[in-house]
């Protein structure tokens, strides 16, 4: 419903924000990572939002980057996370940085935010990768019969394109990470792995 709001800086709280739109307060969550980054009380910003609706809640969640917002997607389809619970892992963890624990199935890295124990991170692992192996299917042809460049390795470098779409990053970013790069050889892992540390610069 809600792609976006800009609008003036009202306030900036602990763990949400009041964006003024022409005398309309919206309140807006945010990971504390996130409000670090905002400007002055008073300027212009613009957040990109989640609208959540359950029966006993309606919220604005907000993010600086899209990448953030496709990460927070992620982690409230995973069971047992919930909207708090992403907001705090997005705290202590960037986009990229998380992509690539899941990717390379990473417990260790991922146990070292708060609040996440070895069976949390173990079933973000599990349920992620499981989800990525899915919109992998539904995007591969599409992205596979695509004229992007590619020289060697074009399956695996195809299904790589996908998944790091899946992770939140623009087709002109992918393409541009795995197109001026040699990945040949490289499994489709390997290669992923070796794209967000690039796309993480």
């Amino acid at each position: 419903m809600f792609a976006y709001v800009k609008g003036v800086l009202e306030s900036i709280n602990e763990n949400y924000i009041v964006i003024d739109v022409n005398g309309i307060g919206y309140k807006i969550f945010m990971p504390n990572s996130g409000i670090n980054k905002l400007p002055e009380i008073g300027e212009i910003v613009k957040v990109h939002t989640y609208y959540y609706v359950r029966e006993d809640n309606i919220s604005l969640y907000g993010f600086n980057t899209q990448e953030e917002l496709k990460m927070f997607e992620l982690l409230i389809s995973v069971s047992g996370i919930g909207t708090k619970s992403a907001l705090a892992i997005l705290s202590e963890i960037s986009p990229s940085s998380f992509a690539l624990s899941v990717i390379s199935g990473d417990v260790t890295a991922l146990v070292k935010i708060p609040g996440i124990g070895n069976k949390t991170a173990q079933r973000m692992i599990l349920e992620l990768k499981d989800k990525l192996k899915t919109e992998q299917a539904i995007t591969k042809n599409s992205i596979k019969n695509a004229d992007i460049g590619y020289s060697n390795n074009q399956d695996s470098i195809s299904e790589a394109s996908s998944a790091l779409q899946v992770l939140g990053y623009t087709k002109k970013e992918v393409d541009k990470v795995l197109s001026s790069n040699d990945f040949n050889g490289l499994s489709i892992e390997e290669i992923i792995k070796e794209a967000l540390k690039k796309l993480s610069n």
